[in-house]
């Protein structure tokens, strides 16, 4: 277990400074109102997921030291949208729409509310 954290943990770490990096990028030569940085991060994320899950993630079992600093480590902390994607993927290959759609709009919507709540208890309280 610990191993597996140390991994995830490094992924992810990794992912982090390169998703600064690709924003600060992306940022520096397009200064424009849509949130392009982050865009191109998500889009980047997903297909590393695609590409990692397809070269490594269907041949590995679930608790595998690639899988754990890639998958879930670097991609992690590199978007966790595309793990999302993902999961989405996987719930329109199952045929589960409800699911599917339940998930996306609330992920979504609810993600914002409790964002925006959580903005506003900052503004009425001494933190």
């Amino acid at each position: 277990m610990l191993k597996a954290i140390i991994l995830v943990g490094i992924g992810g770490g990794t992912g982090s400074i390169l998703r600064y990096l690709t924003s600060h990028l992306v940022a520096k030569y397009f200064d424009k109102p849509f949130p392009l940085s982050t865009f191109v991060v998500n889009m980047l994320g997903c297909f590393a997921m695609g590409l990692l899950i397809g070269i490594i993630g269907r041949h590995l079992p679930v608790e595998n030291d690639l899988r754990n600093l890639l998958l879930i480590g670097f991609c992690g902390g590199y978007t966790t949208f595309s793990a999302f994607a993902y999961e989405n993927t996987s719930l329109l290959q199952s045929h589960q729409y409800f699911t599917l759609i339940s998930y996306i709009v609330l992920s979504v919507i609810l993600g914002m509310l409790l964002l925006w709540f959580g903005l506003s208890l900052t503004r009425h309280a001494s933190v």
